[in-house]
């Protein structure tokens, strides 16, 4: 059967599906022998840019068809994958690498050190997500040998190396998004834009090869990909958890835990400013750190895991939970109504007219709170906490908006935004004043003179384990701190499990802890994944 037929009839299942009667059920199918290579996938939604790790691709996970200079392993400890090892000047500003040499692209063409540099040069002027205005240059030594000199020490230029998927220079033009060549464990087969994408086992890759030879990634909305597991039509599919609790015949269910969390993010300073669009800055009452504090405090985050994820989640208390650089202090102890409203009281906010809603002097504890009205997860967070914060005297009103219509009135009102990453610069960009206002990273102009000084110390160090004390204290230094304990510029709600319908006696190994669900970060492992039966 040719590949599009495979389609074809895959389409025309879940066409079917739409029809049938909710007792309808499908037997466990067994993997036929001739089948075992290959397997089919609908984990995700479809890259709008292509495949070009210098435009961004593999920020959030494995770039699949390129490798990467240095990877991390389980623990997210950092580990070789073509760099054979790595060293940094004493002053942080040269960081040398070597390569290995038997890395071969896909078409056969030896990988050196010229397509390492190619590839930094070409990020670092893409203009798109890959933040490299640090790098002053970079240098081949030899054939194995690349020296990458910095403007200033930057301790999480290892996630550069982490991320960054090498592109071949001898064949890295306009359509390479579209037919990318690399040295990783797969190559491109075929892409048919809005359907699926197909591909094989690259045989000159480096590393452990891969168990499956073909992989086809099916492009299939959340619905749609429930309805190909429950026809056994793929072999794993990615779910909301508002299908968690449905089983699935022959398919079991995994959760991998993430940092791909959820917040609310609250306008830091006082209305009266606009930016130079024109768009309002600020709102009096988040400005009022009681407020904002209150908030956390009362907000139930057990009960948002229970309620909306349906137990697949975690509490969330900053943007980077659980990951080596959480300060655990960081946690607080929420649904506490009694000491949010003790701490509303003792700043002045009391219900003098008994309307339900606190206020201080002639200001009413009230606002609206933003969330991108195509997601279902957001509207039903924003309105859970709404209903919340109730009994506590604050009124929020949530509000579904495009993302249009988010940016101009994200600095003036709060926001259910999402973040995660494995980069510790996540947090310099979403709390650094310098990014006040800029794109979706701080737009609620926070600024602490402290916090700033760790995380410029943190960004400064020389390598990342020492940089970790830093970003720990930038959380809370036990006076003062990012986090809900000090400033609570943020009520972060949840972690969102990565939920996947997986056919029975597939492994898929051992997952690290997942960042923000962008991309395919399931696949990290890909090499690992094989028939257990």
């Amino acid at each position: 059967m040719n590949l599009n037929h495979r389609l074809s009839m895959i389409l025309i299942v879940l066409t079917v599906l739409t029809f049938v009667t909710a007792c309808t059920k499908t037997k466990p199918q067994p993997v036929p022998e001739s089948a075992k290579k290959e397997i089919v996938l609908a984990i995700g939604g479809e890259p709008e840019s292509g495949f070009d790790p210098t435009t961004g691709w593999g920020r959030y996970g494995s770039p699949l068809f390129q490798s990467t200079l240095l990877k991390r392993d389980k623990e997210l400890h950092v580990v070789n994958d073509l760099a054979t090892g790595y060293e940094v000047s004493q002053d942080g500003m040269v960081w040398t690498v070597k390569l290995r040499n038997d890395a071969k692209f896909s078409d056969g063409k030896p990988l050196t050190a010229t397509d390492v540099q190619y590839t930094f040069q070409v990020a670092s002027s893409s203009g798109s997500s890959i933040d490299l205005s640090n790098l002053k240059g970079v240098e081949v030594t030899d054939e194995t040998t690349v020296k990458f000199t910095l403007k200033e020490p930057q301790s999480t230029f290892t996630q550069m190396l982490v991320s960054t998927g090498i592109v071949p220079k001898h064949d890295h033009d306009k359509d390479y998004a579209l037919k990318p060549i690399g040295s990783g464990p797969y190559k491109l087969v075929q892409w048919d834009k809005g359907q699926q994408l197909i591909v094989e086992a690259n045989p000159d890759y480096y590393g452990n090869k891969p168990f499956f030879q073909k992989i086809t990634f099916l492009f299939l909305g959340e619905d749609a990909a429930f309805a190909a597991a429950k026809a056994g039509t793929v072999d794993m599919a990615a779910i909301p958890a508002a299908f968690s609790k449905q089983a699935v015949s022959g398919m079991e269910l995994k959760a991998v835990r993430t940092v791909d969390n959820r917040g609310i993010m609250f306008p830091y300073v006082k209305a009266g400013s606009k930016t130079k669009e024109g768009y309002p800055i600020g709102n009096d009452v988040t400005a009022d750190s009681s407020i904002r504090k209150a908030i956390n405090f009362a907000i139930d985050r057990k009960s948002l895991v229970q309620g909306i994820l349906e137990g697949h989640g975690t509490p969330a208390y900053t943007l980077n939970d659980g990951l080596p650089w959480f300060n655990q202090e960081s946690v607080i102890t929420d649904a506490d109504m009694s000491a949010a409203k003790k701490l509303l009281a003792d700043n002045g906010w009391k219900d003098t007219d008994n309307d339900g809603i606190v206020e201080k002097g002639a200001l009413k504890a009230a606002f609206n709170l933003l969330y991108p009205s195509s997601d279902v997860t957001r509207q039903s967070l924003a309105i859970a906490a709404a209903d919340m914060l109730k009994p506590l005297g604050i009124q929020v009103k949530a509000e579904g908006k495009s993302w249009d219509e988010i940016e101009k009135q994200m600095h003036a009102s709060p926001v259910l935004l999402g973040w995660g990453s494995h980069d510790p610069l996540e947090m310099y960009n979403v709390y650094s004043n310098k990014f006040g206002g800029v794109e979706y990273y701080n737009p609620g102009y926070y600024n602490n003179s402290k916090v700033e000084t760790y995380m410029t110390q943190a960004l400064r160090a020389t390598n990342e384990k020492d940089a970790w004390a830093f970003w720990k204290k930038a959380q809370w230094d036990g006076e003062t701190g990012l986090s809900a304990n000090g400033d609570a510029p943020w009520a972060w709600l949840v972690n969102l499990d990565h939920l996947y319908l997986v056919k029975s006696g597939l492994d898929i190994g051992k997952q690290k802890i997942h960042p923000h669900g962008h991309g395919w970060p399931v696949t990290d492992n890909i090499e690992e994944w094989r028939w257990n039966s």
